[in-house]
């Protein structure tokens, strides 16, 4: 029977995303923010660095909100050392995750196109 690999740094990006998603909403609401949610949490091997992607109600207004979120970075990093118990919390770098956005225009290129006729 093969044995599933379960590296630590997917454990631990799984636990970010969760406390980081706690703290990102409390920052949003503290700071007047567009609503933005965590989509995922990229960790490098040696876990010094996060790429914590989230994803925006309204896309327009994305760009300054991970500008901010970029600015506030330390402060959250600060309090994800309160949340979780590692010796080394990694740097934060918020990034917009577009994803959402492309799978929203291919849904919608897919309906405007014409239906094939039926023989």
């Amino acid at each position: 029977m093969a044995k599933k690999s379960f590296h630590r740094t997917d454990r631990v990006s799984a636990q970010l995303r969760r406390e980081l998603g706690q703290i990102v909403h409390a920052t949003v609401r503290e700071h007047g923010l567009p609503s933005l949610s965590v989509s995922d949490v990229e960790l490098t091997r040696d876990m010094a660095h996060a790429k914590v992607f989230v994803t925006a109600l309204l896309a327009d207004s994305s760009k300054a909100a991970v500008k901010a979120l970029n600015e506030l970075a330390p402060e959250m990093r600060f309090q994800l050392a309160h949340a979780v118990k590692m010796r080394h919390v990694p740097e934060l770098h918020f990034h917009y995750d577009d994803s959402v956005d492309k799978g929203e225009r291919i849904e919608q290129l897919l309906r405007e196109s014409p239906k094939p006729e039926s023989p």
